[in-house]
């Protein structure tokens, strides 16, 4: 097993939950190698002159000394140059952890680093498109010993959602709930995480009333991958636009608890209602529920393309809304 000792792990990127578990897993891999290993974390903004050589000085109280720097993209140029002086040179006994959370800032010192032959680099990236979540999840799954198909990769990620902690958590649950072998199939995710696939359907009307076309699209794509019944799509706009026909047509001065009891809504979303109802007038709202008629008829077996039918609906409620 390679040493972490004499070394520089720097992990990079703008994933939080992965830049913290690789930081965590690498510290859990130093105290393997050293059980009583000294442990030190430090906010590089609070790095003063000189404070870099004590950290990394032999412990008193045990043969071995980790250093985790945080946040080194708000590192001073004085502390920098002395943490690019330390790589170039680095203590056998002490282990160096710097994370640095993306973006520009910080690059110099970055560069620098990458340069020494001391520093390994681990960059921590989010998938960058909708379509990647599932792929990542696939990969979740193979580093627990488990295999799990596009379909149900993709299905989870519908009910789930797009955050990483919230994923990989998921894929943990699914992991053990599974033997060891056994791959994770469509029906197993739906088993355990099915009834969050319904809310989605809520997302994709949302985007669609809230005139957001490309979102929409790209969801609805989403759930008919992760075989969402169509029937929940059609079913969430229906609720969504009949609110908003039932908003419009409450008298003035009603309070948002009294609106909520006519609305059909819950309180707290009477106040996006009225932001989603500043773009539609009556017409058009007639002309999206007709619509999202006619798709649920289709969906429900008048259509041979229950699939066509969400995404011409979607076309349709979007192209009802009035611009602004």
């Amino acid at each position: 097993m390679a040493t972490a000792f004499g070394k520089i792990l720097l992990i990079t990127g703008n994933a939080e939950f992965l830049a913290e578990r690789t930081r965590r897993r690498a510290l859990d891999a130093v105290r393997e190698e050293v059980s009583d290993v000294e442990v030190s974390e430090t906010l590089a903004g609070q790095l003063a002159a000189g404070e870099l050589a004590s950290l990394t000085s032999p412990s008193l109280f045990s043969a071995a000394t980790a250093v985790v720097v945080l946040e080194l993209e708000n590192l001073a140029e004085t502390p920098a140059a002395e943490l690019v002086a330390y790589a170039g040179s680095p203590q056998d006994d002490v282990a160096v952890i710097a994370v640095h959370g993306g973006g520009n800032k910080g690059k110099g010192v970055l560069d620098r680093l990458r340069k020494a032959s001391a520093v390994h680099e681990v960059k921590v990236q989010p998938p960058k498109y909708e379509r990647d979540f599932a792929g990542w999840v696939r990969s979740e799954a193979r580093d627990l010993g488990r295999s799990i198909d596009e379909a149900a990769a993709a299905f989870l990620v519908t009910a789930v959602g797009q955050n990483l902690r919230a994923l990989a958590g998921a894929v943990d649950q699914l992991a053990v709930t599974s033997a060891p072998g056994e791959a994770i199939t469509l029906d197993i995710v739906r088993r355990y995480f099915g009834g969050r696939a319904e809310v989605r359907g809520y997302e994709i009307a949302d985007a669609a009333i809230e005139g957001r076309l490309a979102d929409a699209l790209e969801r609805a794509r989403w759930a008919e991958a992760a075989r969402v019944a169509p029937v929940l799509v059609t079913s969430a706009f229906a609720s969504g636009l009949r609110q908003l026909a039932q908003l419009a047509s409450a008298p003035g001065g009603m309070r948002d608890n009294e609106l909520a009891s006519q609305v059909g809504a819950p309180p707290f979303k009477i106040r996006a209602l009225r932001q989603q109802l500043r773009s539609w007038e009556p017409t058009g709202l007639q002309r999206a529920l007709q619509a999202v008629a006619e798709a649920d008829i289709a969906v429900k077996g008048g259509g041979a393309e229950p699939g066509y039918a969400v995404e011409r609906m979607i076309l349709r409620v979007a192209a009802a809304r009035q611009r602004h």
